[in-house]
């Protein structure tokens, strides 16, 4: 057989530059191995550059230091009581017993800083083995001038949610001193200082603002790694199929620059390409109905890596409790037809006035519940009452306080919101009901019912406020509950919300050392999965902040050492075998 012909050689070949491909890409080449990285889009970051960038790593060094002190035995207890069956309990000990290597690795070979919150309860903290802080780390502020103006332009702009006056990025607490401005001094200082550097990065010739936080923040520091080392990378560069030979994985064939190219990977492949959130046909065979297109990933994350592993050989993960990691999200439509969708992650709903009902006008969930939780209850509901889509509803008090998805706070700017359908006000909620199309009774009788409870402070249907979790993004000068307010001063909004997803969970079934394994449950030589295309080892459960992050850290790194340690290639020993 003749040989085939190669256009590039490497030993690693990593597709996909959020945070599990460069994690793996850098992992492979700190561990010697030459790497090329390629990505489909012409951004580097994927859906990390996009998130929060909260990285969930139990046991982490840093979690003693910020007063949470933490145990193998405490985390274990917590992941088996919240994860329990729904991923293999191997990957699940795996996971624990690396993400504290995983972080140390990357914070000293790479630019990777990360600080672990001093108190961020876990999602359940009722239950047992979870802790109050220290799990979750964020990236530290990354100053974007430090790419040079290029490579800026070449990482992913974060989601215009997380950004305010077109581009500046804000944190929770920057918003909150960007709210107290005419209140505080020391907020007024902090307003001033991120709006003069905004302004002053905007008259320098910066595309955005260049103080980048949160999950872009995460993908530039590592993307500044792969500068600095000098790794190859290609953008526009989409995978479009495997190479095998002899039940191995050699390479790939990659699209660049108009060709189509053979690249060899002497090492392994690594696929990290994002999940499959916005396929229909996946969404549509695995996902409830009804779905989509609602999530925040990156549209172009539409799960071809997943598809041309399981063409090599590779096979699904199964058994998991939830296709997607989920979240409420509203939707608001442009003149243009094009869409603005805005996840109501932390900010509006666990807040004091805060109601979601469904058609019946009933509500139906804990609305300071975790976002995942959130729609899990929207299709739990839905089975008997019409909940998708769902309504978030409140009264100015709360709207000029904390706003609503889109709708700013503070006197800002919303008719334009109202005029387009996406925020629906009126001066009664009877007439609010009318405009919904909900039952207009049914509503009323939940707000009746949700107003008595925050006089009480205590919500006896649903328990809004009634853990850590909970008054964490409450307002804490809100009492007798952080999370329970009253709906009563006109005009009442409300915004429609849908079963939206950050991205899948079910994928690539893998290995401890993130192989990609077989139908027969063997792993595929040269075949790796990291991020959203490994089956999860949350197993679609939601334990925390940065529970996708993290494990893509970890196994990012656990596949680019596995691989740069082993080799596809026939040796001598296995012609012999053979």
């Amino acid at each position: 057989m003749t040989a085939p012909q190669w256009d590039k050689e490497v030993d690693v070949l990593v597709v996909g530059g959020g945070a599990g491909g460069m994690a793996a890409a850098i992992t492979a080449h700190i561990e010697g191995s030459s790497v090329l990285l390629v990505e489909k889009t012409g951004r580097i970051g994927g859906s990390t550059a996009v998130s929060g960038g909260a990285v969930w790593a139990p046991l982490n060094s840093q979690s003693a230091r910020v007063g949470h002190p933490d145990s193998f035995e405490k985390a274990w207890s917590y992941m088996r009581n919240t994860v329990g069956d729904a991923a293999p309990e191997a990957m699940q000990r795996t996971f624990l017993d690396s993400a504290a290597a995983a972080v140390d690795f990357l914070e000293k070979h790479t630019e990777l800083k990360l600080a672990a919150r001093t108190y961020s309860p876990d999602y359940y903290p009722d239950r047992e083995g979870a802790a109050l802080g220290g799990r979750s780390l964020d990236p530290l502020m990354f100053d974007g001038r430090l790419l040079g103006k290029k490579h800026f332009r070449e990482l992913r702009d974060p989601l215009p949610e997380f950004q305010v006056l077109g581009g500046m990025m804000i944190t929770m607490t920057d918003a909150n001193h960007l709210l107290a401005v005419t209140r505080s001094f020391t907020s007024w200082k902090e307003g001033m200082k991120l709006v003069l550097r905004y302004f002053g990065d905007r008259l320098g010739g910066w595309h955005r603002g260049t103080r980048l936080v949160l999950g872009n923040a995460l993908a530039a520091r590592l993307f500044k790694t792969v500068l600095d080392r000098r790794i190859d990378y290609w953008l526009g560069a989409p995978l479009k199929s495997l190479a095998t030979e002899g039940g191995r994985v050699t390479g790939a064939e990659i699209e660049h620059e108009g060709r189509l190219l053979r690249v060899r990977a002497k090492r392994g492949v690594v696929i990290a390409t994002g999940g499959f959130p916005w396929s229909a046909e996946m969404r549509g065979q695995l996902y409830p109905q009804p779905t989509g297109p609602w999530s925040m990933s990156p549209q172009d994350n539409a799960g071809e890596g997943i598809t041309i592993a399981r063409a090599a050989g590779a096979a699904m993960g199964s058994g998991y409790f939830s296709p997607a990691f989920w979240a409420p999200v509203s939707i608001l439509q442009r003149p243009d037809g094009t869409h603005v969708r805005y996840p109501h992650l932390v900010w509006d709903r666990a807040k004091p006035g805060l109601m979601a009902v469904n058609a019946a006008g009933q509500r139906f969930v804990n609305e300071s519940t975790s976002y995942h939780e959130f729609v899990i209850g929207m299709y739990r509901s839905h089975q008997t009452v019409p909940t998708l889509p769902a309504y978030l509803v409140c009264d100015s008090d709360f709207v000029e306080r904390w706003g609503l998805g889109l709708a700013l706070p503070g006197g800002r700017p919303r008719e334009h919101l109202v005029r387009a359908g996406y925020l629906h006000r009126a001066a009664t909620l009877d007439e609010l009901a009318r405009q919904l199309g909900i039952d207009a009774k049914g509503l009323a009788q939940s707000a009746e019912r949700f107003n008595r409870y925050a006089q009480t402070g205590e919500d006896l249907d649903f328990g809004k406020g009634s853990t850590a979790y909970n008054r964490y993004l409450g307002d804490a000068g809100h009492q007798p509950n952080e999370c329970l307010g009253p709906l009563e001063k006109g005009p009442f909004y409300a915004v429609k919300v849908y079963a939206g997803d950050i991205g899948t969970a079910c994928g690539i079934r893998c290995n401890e050392h993130a192989q990609a394994l077989g139908a027969d449950g063997a792993p595929i030589p040269g075949l790796y999965a990291a991020g959203n295309d490994m089956q999860s080892v949350m197993g679609g459960q939601y334990p925390a902040p940065g529970i996708t992050l993290g494990p893509a850290l970890t196994f990012g790194w656990i596949a680019g050492r596995h691989a740069a340690r082993h080799t596809t290639e026939t040796t001598p020993a296995d012609m012999e075998t053979a």
